[in-house]
């Protein structure tokens, strides 16, 4: 499935949508209705990602601190749109007609309800043949905690020291099946990574970082950045 490509393009984007709150405090909105707009933005970010021919594609919906301490209203609204958002998703001609397999990345399986939780499997099930494009979400995720559970894994199966090199590792993470990526986007104006997100895989990523919150992050404002990376040179610490 993943390819080399003559127009330069990143085979795998991984986004961090940042701002939905800060975006909703702007307008006198309640934090969810940021969330709830950035939900409504990733669907036209999705659908020009596969216009553009991206194969591969990374959101981060949410870290475990996200679930556990944000204010209860919060939570619950978070967990509506996310199932009303997924069971779209999943029943969208963008994703069938595209043959787009999707992946949930995290320890949702904790922290989920199961009516989402049941959603989100059904997901798995109807995508997983398919090998076309990849859509992943990392939910109730950290990339600090996968690094850690890795290394842990890897003492519990015995791997010796001289046994354990860049293969072994990835092996043992929740990424284990995913290229690495080739272009970071982060949205809301800060600049700077969190908790670790994707940590190894985006060693020798690209970055970018727009000042615009991420439902403002549009899909016009999306070809501008792949088109930013297109004229970037790849050279890989040479």
């Amino acid at each position: 499935m993943i390819t080399d490509n003559e127009n330069n393009l990143p085979i795998h984007v991984a986004i961090v949508p940042d701002g939905n709150r800060r975006w909703a405090k702007e307008r006198g909105l309640n934090p969810w209705q940021g969330h709830e707009a950035g939900a409504q933005n990733t669907e036209k970010l999705l659908r020009k990602a596969l216009a553009m021919g991206i194969q591969c594609v990374s959101l981060w919906g949410s870290s475990v601190e996200n679930l556990t301490k944000r204010p209860l209203l919060e939570k619950k609204e978070l967990l509506r749109i996310y199932e009303e958002y997924f069971l779209k998703l999943i029943n969208s001609a963008d994703i069938h007609d595209n043959e787009v397999k999707i992946n949930f990345i995290g320890k949702w399986e904790e922290q989920f309800p199961e009516s989402l939780k049941k959603i989100m499997r059904n997901g798995l099930e109807a995508t997983k043949h398919y090998s076309k494009h990849v859509l992943n979400f990392f939910l109730a995720y950290s990339g600090d905690d996968e690094m850690l559970e890795a290394v842990k894994a890897m003492v519990q199966d015995g791997i010796s020291a001289q046994a354990v090199n860049k293969e072994t590792l990835k092996k043992y993470l929740m990424t284990k099946d995913l290229p690495t990526v080739d272009y970071l986007i982060r949205t809301g104006g800060e600049p700077h990574l969190s908790a670790g997100f994707m940590m190894w895989d985006i060693a020798n990523a690209q970055l970018f970082f727009s000042e615009k919150y991420y439902p403002d992050f549009n899909d016009e404002q999306f070809q501008l950045a792949i088109e930013d990376y297109q004229q970037r040179g790849r050279r890989h610490g040479k």
